[in-house]
């Protein structure tokens, strides 16, 4: 909610906000997020399962992105997903990312541009995504904390502490993203995916 303004201003600017993807993915993942954050709550309850969660999904993924970008593009033919296809992967992220507290940007990134969808558009749509579903899953999670004794509710605080220097990283990031070659970029989301989920992993473990 805080960290998505800055750089979705800056790709508002450009007209990146205005195409087909931005409209499939919100409108998947919306719904989505409240279902997650249901399930979250009343049945995956405490941090080791959030960590786990997150390892197992983003460990492979990040993975399976490196790989794809890595092997030679004459080997495949690009193969960029149906529209059916895409709001029902954003339906399925904003449920995962509703379970452990995002929006899904984190996911559908690597997913999208691992299926040859260039960064470029998908950039601006994970992150209006993200941005949407932050908003109703935090509105979800503080209705669901009226509910349960479970600490459902939104850290506000922290998260506007994280959010604050997420808002400038990533309006520099939207403002250096068409200056970066395509192949860096997606090598770049794999890495910090894996990174991520290795880390998670080593949390979950020890």
């Amino acid at each position: 909610m805080v960290a998505g303004p800055g750089a979705l201003w800056r790709h508002g600017r450009t007209g990146a906000l205005r195409g087909p993807l931005v409209r499939r993915l919100v409108a998947g993942t919306l719904p989505g997020v409240v279902i997650g954050a249901v399930v979250r709550v009343f049945a995956l309850p405490g941090p080791t399962v959030f960590r786990v969660l997150i390892a197992a999904l983003l460990l492979p993924l990040g993975v399976w992105l490196c790989v794809r970008t890595l092997r030679p593009a004459r080997k495949r033919p690009a193969a960029e997903p149906s529209p059916r296809t895409v709001t029902g992967l954003a339906l399925a992220v904003g449920v995962v990312g509703g379970i452990y507290g995002i929006g899904g940007g984190s996911l559908l990134g690597p997913v999208l541009a691992g299926r040859d969808v260039p960064v470029a558009r998908v950039a601006p749509a994970a992150l209006a995504a993200t941005f949407t579903t932050s908003v109703v899953g935090a509105a979800t999670f503080a209705l669901l904390s009226l509910t349960t004794t479970e600490a459902a509710a939104p850290d506000w605080a922290l998260g506007l502490a994280c959010g604050l220097g997420g808002l400038i990283g990533g309006y520099l990031g939207a403002r250096l993203q068409p200056h970066l070659p395509e192949t860096a970029l997606r090598l770049l989301l794999g890495t910090l995916a894996t990174a991520l989920g290795g880390l998670y992993a080593a949390q979950a473990l020890f």
